[in-house]
């Protein structure tokens, strides 16, 4: 199928499936004209892209584990033994990025309590 159709299909944009075909994320098939054409291949590999980038994997991440991981009864499992130790330490990296943030909310959350004791001009 086109791109369009296959956009559709993966339920992400067309920009997006070039996209993660440019960071090696994504190999369809081309035709004589030189058109992309997805299988249930390049659609599947789509969906799993788009499920770790919003579990906050990066796209160098994402193109080290995905030809780790599988499906099955609707979630990605690892086949590869090395593959939970990354995932591992991604977990750890995303745990730290919380801890700043919630440090630099409770900090802000602070300021405003402060501002609502303090007369403004």
């Amino acid at each position: 199928m086109r791109i369009s159709e296959a956009s559709a299909e993966a339920g992400v944009s067309a920009r997006l499936l070039r996209y993660y075909e440019e960071q090696g994320l994504l190999a369809p098939s081309r035709d004589s004209s030189g058109y992309r054409r997805y299988n249930a291949a390049d659609l599947e590999a789509a969906r799993r892209v788009r499920q770790l980038l919003d579990a906050g994997l990066s796209t160098a991440t994402i193109r080290q584990v995905l030809p780790c991981l599988v499906e099955r009864a609707g979630r990605l499992t690892p086949i590869c033994s090395e593959l939970v130790a990354q995932l591992k330490d991604e977990q750890e990296r995303i745990e730290t990025s919380i801890s700043a943030l919630t440090e630099s909310r409770d900090a802000i959350a602070s300021v405003i309590t402060a501002a609502d004791d303090a007369p403004l001009r």
